[in-house]
């Protein structure tokens, strides 16, 4: 299940987008190489078929299939080519629609299959989660919201992202960078220290994340010293914020006895039994 994970993390993940707004989208063609069509007249039947399901479950096409006319290069001319911005709906749909004969169509299968259900949640439905569930829906808005933040960051002049990250770390943690915190939690060398945390140490995170970003986006002129005092006032803050309620400090919360990436494979091993019944 290893190298399940580890392929769909390195392609499908990977070929993310994310927009000015905060929104994912896939590039279809960008998906056509990853699921092995190469011809693109065979991938846009199998859109074609998607495009249909999705009008028979009552959702919009063209909010989840954005048409995205492309320039590219053929030779020393250029032409223009139909592309499609894609919401994980319609990728979920696309694969559903593809030749399972590809190996990568299987794994699209199952990675789009839990990352839709990781997609936004009411209060009523979070609330209704188990704590494994609440992390992982808490892990993936840490990621897209990472993604946001260090572009922002590089617009406003960031070129050290590890100073940048540690100041956070350190403003939340009461001076803890991403060393001290991964040894406290005895992780190995190299291993995500926000995969090995529980819901309400990753909430505090994701506060700290959208702040930053809301705030550097007020920065006007590219300046890496005030983004980076900006993250680590922001990390203070919310630091402040926890104490003033009463809650535990970040440092005290236990870290979880399953990585994200070890819940990540369960899920995989039981959607992947499921479709095999």
């Amino acid at each position: 299940m290893g190298n399940i994970e580890e392929y769909t993390e390195k392609n499908f993940e990977d070929i993310k987008h994310i927009d000015e707004h905060g929104n994912e989208y896939w590039e279809a063609r960008e998906l056509q190489q990853i699921l092995s069509y190469k011809e693109w007249r065979y991938f846009s039947a199998v859109i074609e078929k998607a495009q249909i399901a999705c009008s028979q479950s009552n959702n919009n096409i063209n909010s989840n299939f954005g048409v995205n006319t492309k320039i590219v290069k053929t030779g020393v001319s250029t032409k223009a080519v139909i592309d499609y911005k894609l919401s994980r709906y319609a990728c979920y749909l696309i694969v559903q629609n593809a030749n399972p004969k590809y190996k990568a169509v299987a794994l699209g299968q199952t990675y789009f299959a839990i990352q839709t259900r990781k997609m936004e949640l009411t209060e009523e439905e979070y609330n209704k989660l188990t704590e494994d569930e609440k992390r992982l829906y808490r892990r993936k808005q840490t990621k897209d919201g990472n993604k946001i933040l260090y572009k922002i960051a590089k617009e406003k002049g960031v070129k050290n992202f590890d100073r940048f990250t540690n100041a956070g770390y350190r403003g939340l943690y009461g001076g803890e960078d991403a060393n001290a915190i991964a040894k406290r939690k005895n992780l190995r060398y190299r291993e995500e220290i926000l995969d090995n945390m529980g819901s309400a140490e990753l909430g505090a995170n994701i506060f700290r994340i959208t702040q930053t970003e809301a705030l550097l986006e007020k920065q006007k002129k590219p300046n890496e010293q005030i983004a980076t005092n900006t993250h680590y006032r922001v990390g203070k803050t919310v630091r402040k914020a926890i104490e003033e309620l009463g809650g535990t400090m970040p440092e005290d919360l236990p870290t979880p006895k399953k990585s994200i990436k070890e819940l990540e494979k369960e899920e995989y091993r039981k959607i992947g039994n499921n479709q095999k019944k």
